[in-house]
């Protein structure tokens, strides 16, 4: 891969990471806002305790995943991270196809990308754990 196109990737993957990052935190500190983004009702009681452990906490793992990925240059991060943002756009998509929720492409689309974009990282951002030397 070309340095700049490298160059490029290692950006844009920086960018998804930092954006988990602050969402993750958001939950933490503005839950009312981190909700508005994500097009969801604040809930209350142990439903906006479970809301925001489990949204906060996902989006903060996520972050630091895949800044572990780009310090570590190991596949493993960003392969986690990936297979997580896969796996909420399936949901999202199961939600829609079985229980009557909105088709939200807007959200779903993006997720796709990064998923991609991680994929793409996880070959290109990483070093080859079985060529090291002995």
């Amino acid at each position: 891969m070309k340095k700049a196109l490298r160059r490029v990737l290692w950006v844009l993957t920086g960018l998804i990471a930092i954006n988990f990052l602050i969402m993750g935190l958001r939950w933490a500190v503005a839950p009312s806002g981190a909700a508005e983004a994500l097009n969801m009702p604040l809930f209350n009681g142990a439903a906006l305790s479970s809301q925001i452990g489990d949204v906060g906490g996902l989006f903060l793992c996520m972050g630091l995943f895949v800044l572990l990925g780009m310090v570590t240059k190991k596949r493993e991060w960003f392969l986690a991270t990936s297979l997580l943002v896969f796996a909420i756009a399936v949901f999202r998509i199961l939600a829609w196809l079985f229980h009557g929720a909105s088709l939200v492409m807007p959200l779903i689309i993006p997720e796709i990308v990064i998923g991609t974009l991680l994929l793409i990282a996880s070959k290109k951002l990483t070093v080859d754990q079985s060529q090291k030397p002995e």
